[in-house]
């Protein structure tokens, strides 16, 4: 099928009154009554830019469409556009890249910079708004091109988002008249120093406004985050968007209590957060292929959600990456939310078989906190482990949280001398994938159209991720 050039970004969050569009309520983040019956049901959002569905499946149907099609009714209340993924690219102006519906590649820019013209989507976000869905700008990405030199450079970004975006005015807004309702921060690699600057400077204009503005984050699950930790400790953020996949901490080991930490995260929420109002959502990708690891079915997802709801004021609702997968798993998104709002859910059977995706994993510094049977305290982790000494480890290094590991490097953690040198199942010598960057842009993506995958290649990958048997000592090979 032909897609329209007209679309954002996809998120879930609370619905919002229709003006003569949907039957569905206002988005309003700050909702905090955990009844399945009250009248603001829990947010539902999901990332819309990156056609994560199209980087790995075939059938073109599933392609991600404009904007406007995923507003058609009251499942998703809140779309982050995906990605500005170059804070200061030529004529010191950002860029934005949202795959098949608008980039450099594919569309004009304006005079003197790589920013494309996407104002053909300005009508979709505006229609979106309209029927009370929040559509907001999201800041890097895995691959994004994210920092700042100095506080004066931090601070004057935060002025050119608002003028691009949000509620100021410039010659070259991306999308035209019309404006955002916030900022998303997902940053996954790069240094993070001055953002503080950036976020105190940009939350001024915001509160300044003459509209409701949101700033939101999508850290990894492991607590603290390595990137953006530091930041939302200082400064005052509406949602946390926590990525529980492609990590120790993912929906898939939600009943260990060792790994499952959103009682950690509730905890900073209550007691750390500068906006102790702050709602901390589930991340979860919408489908098998849309992460290395982490996804569970519909009814899962809907049960650990209706647990975290009844047990965990902090709770927000649903963040899925991303809207094509989420439609292209036989609309995973209205299933997973039936279960919030009190139905039984809805058929997950997948219409397409999908393999997952051929990116390869990233070693990152983020140090993995391991959370008590209490629900709001955590155990400390040490920045280094003992180095095995004896059985099938012996010599291998410890693993240490300030070293970036490259291919072929060889560690362990938490060494216990259990006579094997693995904790996956797997023989000593294959990758396992510690903290894979996920929200990551399609790299062969043509011209409103997206590459057919190379399947053999997905295949053994997914093979190489399949869910590990767990044992006491942790061996990893980058």
């Amino acid at each position: 099928m032909v897609l329209s050039r007209s679309s954002s970004a996809f998120w879930l969050g609370l619905s919002a009154l229709a003006s003569g569009l949907l039957p569905a309520y206002a988005y309003d983040n700050s909702a905090s009554d955990n009844r399945r019956d009250a009248p603001y049901l829990h947010c539902h959002n999901s990332y819309w830019g990156q056609n994560s569905y199209g980087a790995t499946g075939t059938n073109t149907a599933y392609y991600q469409q404009n904007l406007s099609y995923y507003c058609q009714d009251d499942v998703i209340n809140a779309f982050p556009i995906a990605f500005l993924n170059v804070f200061f690219g030529e004529g010191g102006e950002p860029s934005i890249d949202l795959a098949n519906i608008c980039s450099t590649a594919n569309d004009p820019v304006f005079e003197g910079t790589q920013l494309p013209v996407c104002t053909f989507m300005a009508s979709d976000i505006e229609t979106c708004q309209s029927a009370g869905k929040i559509v907001t700008i999201s800041l890097g990405g895995a691959t994004g091109s994210a920092g700042f030199s100095n506080e004066s450079q931090a601070e004057e970004f935060a002025n050119t988002i608002w003028n691009l975006f949000l509620g100021g005015s410039s010659d070259i807004r991306p999308f035209g008249d019309a404006v955002l309702d916030g900022v998303d921060l997902d940053i996954e690699g790069g240094s993070t120093e001055y953002f503080t600057n950036f976020v105190s400077t940009l939350r001024g204009l915001m509160n300044g406004g003459d509209k409701s503005y949101y700033l939101t984050a999508a850290p990894q699950c492991p607590f603290p985050d390595a990137y953006i930790g530091s930041v939302i400790n200082a400064e005052s953020f509406d949602a946390i968007y926590v990525q529980f996949y492609n990590n120790y901490c993912e929906l898939t080991n939600y009943d260990d209590s060792n790994d499952w930490d959103y009682s950690t995260w509730d905890n900073w929420a209550k007691n750390t957060s500068p906006n102790p109002n702050v709602k901390i959502y589930i991340g979860a990708p919408a489908a098998q292929a849309a992460a290395g690891s982490g996804y569970v079915d519909a009814a899962t997802l809907g049960a650990i959600a209706v647990a975290t709801q009844e047990n965990y004021s902090s709770f927000g609702g649903i963040m899925l990456w991303d809207a094509s997968q989420a439609y292209a798993n036989d609309r995973y998104d209205e299933a997973v939310k039936s279960y919030l709002t009190g139905g039984s859910g809805a058929s997950t059977t997948t219409t397409e078989a999908v393999v997952p995706p051929t990116t390869t994993a990233t070693a990152t510094s983020s140090t993995p906190t391991t959370t008590s049977s209490t629900p709001t305290t955590t155990s400390s982790t040490p920045t280094t482990t003992t180095t095995a000494s004896t059985g099938d480890c012996a010599g291998v290094a410890a693993w240490v949280a300030n070293v970036a590991y490259t291919a072929g490097d060889q560690v362990v953690y938490n060494w216990t001398d259990d006579g094997t040198c693995t904790t996956t199942g797997v023989a000593v010598g294959t990758f396992v994938k510690v903290a894979y960057q996920s929200k990551e842009a399609p790299l062969n993506v043509g011209p409103k159209v997206s590459a057919v995958p190379n399947l053999s290649l997905s295949s053994a990958l997914a093979a190489k991720t399949a869910p590990p048997t767990r044992r006491n000592s942790r061996f990893f090979r980058f």
